[in-house]
């Protein structure tokens, strides 16, 4: 990381107004996350940054988005992660419909969904164990125009995504801190 983000939290505290993501030259499947001078890696998804998101398409969606809020692995942690946006605590029966015939696709769901598509949200990996919402194809909601876009903890070595924009879990951790209803994030 070439500049680091500051672990401080006092009165100095500033919630950011807008982050950057862009792709990396040679690997559109990683990219860096600018916020202020710091530059964090990231992963992005495999297709890289796409104008025109596809559910399936493996492209991060080129936009500005609002950060909705998260989730967080309550087991995981030994409190909840700082920060100003909405978090709540995820159960073990918390999915995210990804089905295009469904009316509740790109929303939120209780697991099992029998006959849905549908991703759990309480996974094993540690992808999940927060989980920012960043308001792609919300409002309103088109099918078929991708599902489930989140900023997630990476895999090692920043494997691709689905089209989610993943750090690593530290770097994750510190950004929540300086992030709020008010911040964006512009993908490309």
């Amino acid at each position: 990381m070439r500049g680091r983000l500051s672990d401080r939290s006092g009165p100095r505290h500033v919630t950011l107004g807008e982050i950057r993501v862009r792709a990396m030259v040679g690997d559109r499947r990683r990219g860096q996350l600018l916020v202020g001078a710091a530059v964090i890696p990231c992963a992005l998804g495999a297709g890289g940054i796409v104008r025109d998101k596809r559910e399936g398409d493996g492209g991060s969606p080129r936009g500005r988005f609002r950060l909705r809020g998260g989730v967080y692995r309550p087991d995981r942690f030994g409190i909840r992660p700082r920060t100003a946006l909405p978090l709540r605590a995820t159960r073990p029966d918390d999915g995210w419909c990804d089905d295009r015939r469904d009316r509740r696709y790109n929303r939120p769901i209780r697991l099992p969904a029998p006959g849905i598509s549908a991703e759990s949200m309480w996974r094993g990996d540690g992808l999940y164990d927060v989980v920012i919402d960043l308001d792609y194809n919300r409002a309103p909601i088109r099918k078929g125009r991708g599902s489930a876009i989140f900023m997630h903890v990476a895999r090692d070595g920043y494997r691709p995504t689905e089209g989610c924009v993943a750090l690593a879990r530290a770097d994750l951790l510190r950004l929540l801190r300086r992030l709020g209803p008010q911040t964006y994030l512009r993908i490309g």
